[in-house]
């Protein structure tokens, strides 16, 4: 038999318990998969005495992430830290310098160093492994380095934060409005410490980032990903998009254009009836589009210990195998700065506003938008309140450049009542 592949695991929270346990409990499986056996060697966290429900007993203990990284009897890094500076970034940088290969959770240490860290790991014949750091239990980098790699990608797309998704369904399913929802959410453990990583977008748009890299042979561009979140989002939003067949969900989106490389992260309003209109609470969806096999719908866990260790043991056991890919499915130093465009394609475009209850100001609004060149589709005014009235508009296709021209032309008008949000209509 084959020597043993050891493991140092960096990081006993959720993810890396929950690696220890799939090692412990399917240890002959791993092998007979792997071709070699799969042990831990030791591991490291801050604290030694936490009680985490595993027998850690037979490892080594590392209070130092990087000196774990540098024992000569680990072959493989696996970096559950999180977080893309501090103990995380050093201790992978110090695996890479030694040769070590990684695998890795962490989305927001490679969508903002990645392509420094894919170069180095390279230069020393190591491999990044990061299946887990995007949609969880979800086999979505396998799917687009391996499955479709005889595809010229179009489109990437999907819903890719679960806390997100579930305070947008639980808002529809309880009608329940944003803050009553996000209070709720934090109660539950789903929201990271600082809830703008998950409700403002930006660990999709990490995720996004790194996708849209495998996508289109391109360095990581996490600063080029445009950034909307779920905060603006009304219980009134969620009802009136039911009403006309959609629901929301703060979805990602990545092509490459004539234009450049588009990337964006934003609340969207999709077909209640796809698949991802379906998409119920803390679940996860990416949408692959190939020129030679059409569209692949990958639908699964975002998060937790079971599906994000699973997705780390599919790395080591391919590393185990003896699969050995570049960090985004090329080598890295071939891969080319994208020139970043603003996602401008047209769209149908909801629009909710409130109008001071006076004559001809609807007439003003409709003005706007044809002057910028938007026509109207469907016109919804709803109960009247004192001195104001809620309108809803949903508008034919258009670019959101004109959306934007119209939101300015609207605050010109001296009828509005408050602040309009515009929402993209997404046909997926």
């Amino acid at each position: 038999m084959s020597d043993p592949l050891r493991l140092g695991i960096a990081g006993l929270g959720t993810v890396g318990t929950g690696v220890v346990k799939i090692i412990q409990r399917h240890a002959d499986l791993i092998t007979a998969r792997g071709g070699r056996p799969v042990v831990i060697t030791a591991v490291s966290a801050r604290d030694h005495t936490k009680n985490r429900d595993v027998d850690l007993s037979g490892y080594a203990w590392e209070s130092d992430p990087v000196a774990l990284a540098k024992r000569a009897d680990v072959d493989i890094f696996v970096e559950v830290i999180g977080g893309s500076e501090g103990p995380a970034r050093a201790a992978t940088e110090a695996a890479i310098a030694a040769g070590k290969d990684v695998v890795t959770a962490n989305k927001a240490l490679l969508a903002l160093h990645g392509q420094a860290l894919a170069e180095a790991a390279e230069a020393k014949g190591a491999v990044i492994r990061f299946e887990a750091a995007v949609a969880g239990g979800i086999p979505v980098i396998k799917a687009l380095t391996e499955g479709l790699a005889g595809n010229q990608i179009k489109r990437v797309m999907g819903v890719m934060n679960g806390t997100c998704n579930y305070i947008l369904t639980r808002m529809e399913s309880a009608g329940l409005p944003y803050e009553q929802v996000f209070e709720e959410a934090r109660q539950l453990g789903y929201l990271e410490a600082d809830p703008t990583l998950d409700v403002g977008g930006i660990d999709a748009g990490h995720k996004l980032s790194l996708l849209a890299a495998i996508a289109f042979g391109t360095k990581v561009s996490f600063d080029a990903v445009e950034l909307e979140g779920i905060q603006k989002i009304s219980i009134d939003d969620i009802r009136h998009a039911a009403d006309m067949g959609f629901r929301i969900k703060l979805l990602g989106v990545a092509q490459m254009t004539g234009r450049g490389l588009e990337q964006r992260m934003s609340p969207c309003l999709v077909p209640s009836d796809s698949p991802l209109g379906q998409l119920p609470g803390g679940t996860n969806m990416v949408v692959l589009e190939g020129d030679s096999v059409g569209q692949v719908v990958l639908r699964g866990a975002g998060a937790g210990s079971g599906p994000t260790a699973s997705a780390v043991m599919g790395d080591v056991i391919d590393l185990a195998r003896g699969t050995r890919l570049s960090t985004f499915g090329r080598p890295a130093a071939s891969l080319a700065a994208p020139v970043a465009a603003k996602a401008n394609a047209p769209a149908p475009h909801y629009l909710r506003m409130t109008l001071q209850d006076k004559p001809g100001a609807l007439a003003k609004i409709a003005t706007v938008l044809g002057e910028c060149g938007i026509s109207i589709d469907r016109m919804r005014q709803y109960g009247h309140e004192d001195t104001s009235a809620p309108v809803l508009i949903v508008t034919h296709k258009t670019t959101r450049d004109a959306v934007d021209l119209a939101l300015a032309g609207f605050t010109a008008t001296g009828v509005m009542a408050g602040e309009t949000v515009a929402i993209r209509i997404e046909q997926v």
